[in-house]
């Protein structure tokens, strides 16, 4: 596990670090060359509709990915391939195509609508990672939603870039109808943080974000049924002492938002063993990380990588002896 003053310098890197927000899509690396399991057009290719807006569908439900900006991180392993060497993950990036000197990550929420809900996973950076996030409302306006109409959100886990946009820069609801799902041991963990370890996973307003959500809070049990047929909730270890990601079902069809369960597109998908400086818990992390990507590239499963290049959506697959992640 990192010791809280490695943490905090990594969240101070991750502030100082932010990208103004752009909807160019980063190169995906190439597919294998065995041909993937067909997918009907209905549930593949994002179509973008305005800036940082890419709609598609999981079965009849409708889906858009909604950009809240971006991250970019030095080639120094102290967030990927901790304990290895820049030329380890330098060799990474350049197989893939990829600039070797710093590592981008995007921030992408998830909005999916019901017939009789709107559903926002996770909500982005607010005001926590200055001007390179918090564009959410932005994306939100651009797709056509009033954040009134949201009925229920749903928070993979505290980290700052996750949970800052549930309020406003006056420390109000951002969603004010919205009911806020997390687990009951990410409720424990948000609200019984002091101030030092809140500014440490990227959360300055710590005190009024709690105050603000409180009364909105649905604290679940770990892999709880949610919304029945459509969300249920999945446990994933090592992360936060509560992390989840979200299946999202619709008939036959399903979409796993994986959460921080893994972070960069090559690094994280290609060696999910080595340690991860924004894990609390960086062995437990690697063990599911590894785990989950296993069983992902085994079932065919559609997952969207709130992390990986805008819009997020594709699969894992196997490339050779490894895994690749596959953009739609």
């Amino acid at each position: 596990m990192l010791r809280f003053t490695q943490l905090t310098s990594i969240f101070v890197v991750v502030a100082a670090s932010v990208l103004a927000a752009c909807s160019k899509k980063e190169e995906a690396p190439p597919p294998p060359a065995a041909t993937p399991t067909e997918t009907p057009v209905a549930e593949s290719a994002p179509a973008t509709t305005k800036e940082g807006v890419e709609n598609f569908k999981i079965g009849d439900l409708a889906a858009t990915a909604l950009l809240d900006g971006g991250i970019e991180l030095p080639n120094d392993n102290k967030v990927f391939g901790v304990g290895h060497t820049p030329a380890e993950v330098a060799a990474l990036l350049t197989a893939a195509g990829q600039p070797t000197d710093k590592l981008k990550l995007s921030i992408q929420p998830l909005l999916v609508t019901t017939p009789d809900r709107v559903l926002l996973f996770d909500t982005g950076a607010g005001s926590n990672f200055g001007p390179g996030a918090g564009q959410l409302s932005t994306s939100l306006k651009n797709a056509g939603v009033d954040p009134g109409s949201v009925t229920d959100i749903f928070i993979s886990h505290v980290h700052g870039d996750h949970v800052g946009g549930l309020v406003n820069a006056q420390g109000a609801l951002a969603f004010p109808n919205a009911t806020i799902h997390l687990s009951k041991p990410e409720w424990d963990y948000l609200s019984g943080m002091k101030p030092d370890a809140a500014k440490s996973v990227g959360l300055a307003n710590h005190a009024a974000l709690v105050s603000a959500i409180t009364p909105k809070v649905d604290a679940f049990a770990p892999g709880a049924d949610l919304v029945p047929g459509a969300v249920k909730a999945v446990e994933i270890t090592g992360h936060t002492p509560g992390h989840s990601a979200y299946m999202i079902t619709s008939g036959d069809k399903s979409l796993l938002y994986v959460g921080d369960s893994m972070h960069h597109s090559v690094v994280s998908v290609q060696k999910p063993d080595w340690a991860c400086g924004f894990d609390g818990d960086a062995k437990s992390a690697a063990e599911s990380r590894g785990a989950l990507l296993s069983r992902l590239a085994a079932s065919g499963q559609r997952i969207y990588a709130v992390h990986f290049p805008f819009p997020g959506v594709g699969k894992i697959e196997k490339q050779g002896e490894g895994l690749v992640w596959v953009a739609e």
